[in-house]
């Protein structure tokens, strides 16, 4: 309070941040705590309950949550009445900064990691943690559980449920879309593998195909990548609030989130429905859009809402046996893509990259966009890491070796632990892509050699996108592929030739290896491929 720390809410409902103050290595060894973690505190992802700090601070009416004190320690008293007293800590050296998502950013002197936060925080949300942690707490923060009530007859108000959040209390999935080892399946036999027809897999692609003799003619694989293809997913889709309902031999409804077990193995990609009209084309080359490794279905499996509205959208009939359907829905994760949109397309602004502009111009401006200013690109990829990380904590599986499968962790203790959300998102993100592989192909011909989750790979004659994306004077296909920086559309993946693909997969005797995992960087290492 007296500093003037923290962060405005972010919904009216909602509550200010907490203050965030990281700790440098100079102000670890001031307060008497270690520079760097050992392999068995790291292991713990905390100092032990006896440190002299810990103890410190107990004196002092202090507590810490679960976690303890780790890399991103949470330091509180008890709420009384309105006033809240929460200190977040940021441990850099401690590897509160993933390398992975975060880059260089914990090297960084203390003036240049305070901007890359400081820019993440007023764009995104005030870090609570892992980016996976931060994209889970904004979807809060944006739609809390609670808001006040009205003033009742005395002038008081009261919490009461906050209409479109998923409200307070968890609430138990479908069987199918539960996960291995959770409560609900404690009466499965032991060591049974569940298979689609007992299990949803809704999963991003990770599919690819021998090339055809006139694609290995071609010069090069160019691929081309999705931007923030998960928060496009995410964009406008409805999902469900409350707990599923389940019901047997239903009409199918696109509009009602939920799952439903049906058989698509009838769906033929060699003719398939382009708006009114059907268009025949060469299914063997492109990969199902029901599963994620493109296989066509073999019989009855469960799916989400989004893939069996495409397949109607296809136009074929089906007829689901059953379904858990969540009649309770909302447009629940508008705000939070709109709230990462705009924090990501303001950033590659900064890096000189804006939206609206001609396709070699953004060609152009993405090229080496990262060195024009590596901090600011630190925030790109931390803001890219909230999207999937958020989603992918919506169904966090347990961690510890002391776990065993049938015993509850504390993530099912949370309104936010939602496997059906991330299903359905990763089912409208996959179908989304297929969309558009099929309107390339029916009006050119070319299809995809390799998918991988948003990155989809050609065999062409060029270097470019531009080179076989049907471009007709600036505009491009109506329902393809369109490169630009807004989340939902293409840039520049990499490019490799057909030699170079067709060489890594002789040497790796895999001709089926996804060369898109490898169309950036070029190059394939043994770990990559389990040796």
């Amino acid at each position: 309070t007296e500093g003037g720390l923290g962060q405005p809410k972010l919904s009216g409902p909602g509550k200010d941040a907490d203050p965030l103050l990281v700790l440098t290595e100079a102000a670890l060894e001031r307060f008497g705590l270690p520079v760097t973690l050992t392999a068995e505190e790291r292991a713990a992802g905390r100092i032990p309950e006896g440190h002299k700090v810990v103890k410190q601070l107990t004196r002092a009416q202090w507590q810490l949550t679960k976690r303890g004190f780790g890399p991103w320690a949470r330091i509180y008293r008890p709420a009384t009445g309105s006033e809240r007293a929460c200190v977040q800590l940021c441990i850099p050296s401690w590897d509160a900064l993933d390398f992975r998502h975060w880059g260089a950013a914990a090297s960084l002197p203390p003036a240049e990691l305070t901007r890359v936060l400081g820019i993440f925080a007023a764009r995104v949300m005030t870090p609570r943690g892992s980016t996976a942690v931060t994209g889970l707490e904004l979807m809060t923060a944006l739609h809390p559980p609670t808001r006040a009530s009205e003033p009742d007859q005395d002038g008081k108000r009261h919490s009461e449920h906050n209409p479109g959040s998923l409200g307070k209390e968890p609430v138990d999935p479908a069987p199918c879309e539960a996960i291995d080892g959770h409560p609900l399946l404690k009466d499965l036999p032991r060591f049974h593998v569940r298979g689609p027809a007992e299990k949803i897999f809704e999963e991003a692609y990770d599919w690819a195909r021998p090339l055809t003799d006139d694609e290995c003619l071609r010069g090069n694989l160019v691929g081309i990548d999705v931007n923030m293809a998960f928060a496009a997913g995410a964009n406008g889709l409805t999902v469900g609030l409350g707990a599923p309902t389940h019901v047997k031999n239903p009409v199918f409804d696109p509009k009602l989130p939920g799952a439903w077990l049906v058989d698509l193995s009838h769906v033929d990609l060699s003719r398939v429905k382009a708006g009114k009209e059907w268009v025949e084309l060469r299914g063997d080359l492109l990969p199902s859009p029901f599963t994620p490794k493109g296989d066509r279905p073999a019989g009855p499996a469960w799916y989400a809402t989004p893939t069996v509205a495409y397949a109607v959208e296809l136009g074929y009939d089906i007829a689901p046996a059953e379904a858990y359907v969540r009649y309770e829905s909302g447009r629940f994760l508008d705000g939070w893509y709109n709230r990462l949109r705009d924090a990501y397309l303001a950033t590659m602004a900064d890096l000189g990259v804006h939206a609206d502009t001609a396709p070699e111009e953004f060609l152009a401006a993405m090229d080496g966009y990262r060195n024009r200013d590596p901090e600011l690109a630190i925030v790109v990829s931390a803001i890219k890491a909230t999207v999937k990380g958020g989603l992918g904590k919506l169904r966090e599986r347990p961690r510890g070796e002391g776990w065993r499968p049938g015993e509850p962790w504390r993530a099912l203790a949370r309104p936010t632990w939602r496997p059906d959300i991330r299903a359905a998102v990763i089912s409208r993100t996959r179908v989304n892509l297929h969309r558009k592989v099929v309107k390339h192909a029916a009006f050119t011909g070319q299809y995809p050699v390799a998918i991988l989750s948003d990155c989809v790979v050609y065999a062409v004659d060029g270097t470019s996108p531009l080179d076989f994306l049907p471009y007709r004077q600036g505009k491009p296909l109506p329902g393809g592929f369109k490169l630009g920086v807004n989340p939902g559309l293409v840039k520049h993946e990499g490019t490799q030739t057909v030699l170079w693909g067709e060489g890594i997969r002789e040497q790796y005797e895999a001709p089926e290896l996804n060369l898109a995992r490898y169309i950036k960087a070029g190059v394939v290492s043994d770990a990559d491929n389990g040796e």
